[in-house]
């Protein structure tokens, strides 16, 4: 590429074949390639600000979603277990264990004696 020639598509390293000896022909297919490449760039730009916009407003729409669903959560939790005033010497755990209804437990005969 020669210094002294100027111009957007020469400096920018587009040279159509022939080197040099750039005819008028030539130069018009690559500015017109140029210009279509442009206008691909710009349609592909569009639909992707399209698509940013929708995903934009779907995450809107998941965040209130899920702000309504934490205050719906804080609203069904089930109320605090109120402290004992006199603590057992056993744990909530065994007091709350079933006891099975087949044990009969320890037989005791009296006597009387």
């Amino acid at each position: 590429m020669r210094s002294t020639r100027q111009g957007s598509v020469v400096a920018a390293g587009v040279v159509p074949p022939g080197g040099d000896n750039v005819t008028m022909q030539q130069l018009m297919e690559t500015m017109r390639a140029l210009q279509e490449a442009v206008a691909a760039s710009r349609v592909e730009v569009a639909a992707s600000q399209a698509d940013n916009e929708e995903l934009r407003r779907t995450n809107e729409e998941l965040r209130r979603d899920l702000q309504q669903a934490s205050e719906h959560a804080v609203d069904e939790r089930a109320p605090p277990i109120p402290l004992r005033e006199h603590p057992m010497s056993l744990s909530q755990a065994i007091m709350d264990t079933a006891l099975p209804t087949t044990s009969l437990g320890p037989k005791v005969t009296l006597t009387g004696v």
